[in-house]
């Protein structure tokens, strides 16, 4: 029988990096499309904008997994959840790997988004657990192998797509998800549940939280906006490099993303050091890395440097806004972590859905300078939001229920 941990025991190293390692191999889930879905939609035949709704079908169907299965992470022991999880998650993987439609392919990408939340429930594990000094400090190093995750995906999908296809990502996936899912049963610690209660009042106490909680719904709004800006790059940046002047593949679309690194690097040290400098100052610091990035994008985005300049500055910026937030929303509520993660993840990836689909709709229409236009105005209403809203509510009150 497994030990019972508690909120603010400690967390052992062993269970911290086991989490970070796996926040990045299932976040991976949700990017490995990225950069394969220039021939994902030549082998469906269809348009590139159509091709571009697998991606926003993976970020709306990770919401509804944000929403509907994230809050059991206060209700439940996380490992029997986590089990089901990554039953579902296999079948979803193998369903697009073998899926002869863009029909298919999005009915299956809709429910991987939906069970590739895993990371979102460590991430809350590692809050919970952590002492109040190394709560900052833990919370970056697994949203620090989250990053790796996400830049490793490109990279990887990118390369074995150009040279065995892209069928075979997923099929190498779902070898790494069955063997994970085995490890997560087997090594992840209990933790008692903080909710009594049926479903019904579980998720009628989400309500409550983004009623009673003016700081998580500002944290939620900044990090849709922000997110929004980011995936508007991301997605979009295949079709751009497939074309004049660049005439690239996947391979180099995939390889462009070990370039945030640095975002990496950042989200680990801002977390020990975000108390410090202040959450505010350091997500508004993001904020215009971000806008530096996409200017960069903007004027530059038909050159190679420009595009690696673009990408450190929002990989670096995005880490910022993130962990901030996250530092922000934990310490409201430690009664309810996975509820308020739910609140502020579910906003934050509705955003992502929408950039991805503004930024296809931009290109089908106005190509890279409208993609670059869009990303730039995104970050300027999110910088109003924060610039006007965090004094306001910079004094945010904790309410328990």
């Amino acid at each position: 029988m497994k030990r019972i941990l508690h909120e603010n025991q400690g967390l052992p190293k062993s269970v911290l990096w086991f989490m970070t390692i796996g926040a990045g191999l299932v976040v991976a889930n949700l990017y490995y499309n990225q950069p394969l879905l220039g021939m994902m939609g030549r082998e469906f035949n269809v348009s590139e904008s159509k091709a571009n709704l697998i991606s926003m079908f993976t970020q709306v169907g990770y919401a509804l997994g944000l929403l509907f299965i994230v809050p059991l992470g206060d209700m439940f022991k996380r490992r029997p959840v986590l089990a089901f999880d990554f039953l579902l998650l296999v079948l979803a993987l193998l369903g697009i790997a073998v899926s002869s439609s863009i029909g298919l392919a999005l009915f299956a990408s809709l429910f991987i988004g939906i069970c590739s939340i895993v990371p979102q429930m460590f991430v809350p594990i590692a809050a919970q657990l952590s002492t109040p000094e190394t709560k900052g400090k833990n919370i970056g190093i697994v949203m620090s192998g989250l990053l790796t995750g996400i830049l490793a995906s490109r990279v990887i999908s990118g390369l074995v797509g150009e040279y065995w296809g892209w069928r075979t990502m997923y099929y190498i996936v779902v070898v790494l998800m069955v063997v994970y899912g085995i490890l997560v049963v087997w090594k992840l610690p209990d933790i008692k549940p903080t909710f009594k209660g049926t479903y019904a009042g579980l998720m009628k106490s989400l309500v409550f939280y983004a009623r009673t909680q003016p700081v998580l719904r500002l944290s939620a709004i900044r990090g849709a906006l922000a997110f929004s800006a980011f995936l508007a790059f991301w997605t979009t940046l295949v079709f751009h490099l497939e074309r004049a002047p660049f005439y690239a593949g996947s391979d180099i679309a995939g390889s462009l993303g070990l370039l945030g690194i640095g975002g990496a690097l950042v989200a680990s040290v801002a977390g020990r050091f975000s108390h410090r400098l202040g959450e505010n100052n350091l997500m508004t610091g993001g904020m215009l890395l971000m806008l530096a990035g996409w200017l960069t994008c903007w004027v530059g985005g038909d050159s190679y440097i420009g595009l690696i300049i673009g990408i450190v500055l929002l990989d670096m910026g995005m880490q910022c806004v993130q962990i901030s937030n996250q530092v922000i929303i934990f310490s409201l509520c430690p009664e309810a972590t996975n509820r308020v993660n739910t609140v502020f993840m579910t906003t934050y990836f509705i955003g992502g859905a929408l950039g991805t689909y503004v930024a296809g709709r931009a290109w089908q229409y106005f190509g890279w300078q409208g993609v670059a236009a869009s990303g730039v105005i995104l970050l300027v209403v999110l910088l109003i939001v924060h610039l006007v809203f965090s004094p306001l509510f910079a004094q945010g009150h904790r309410v328990r229920k």
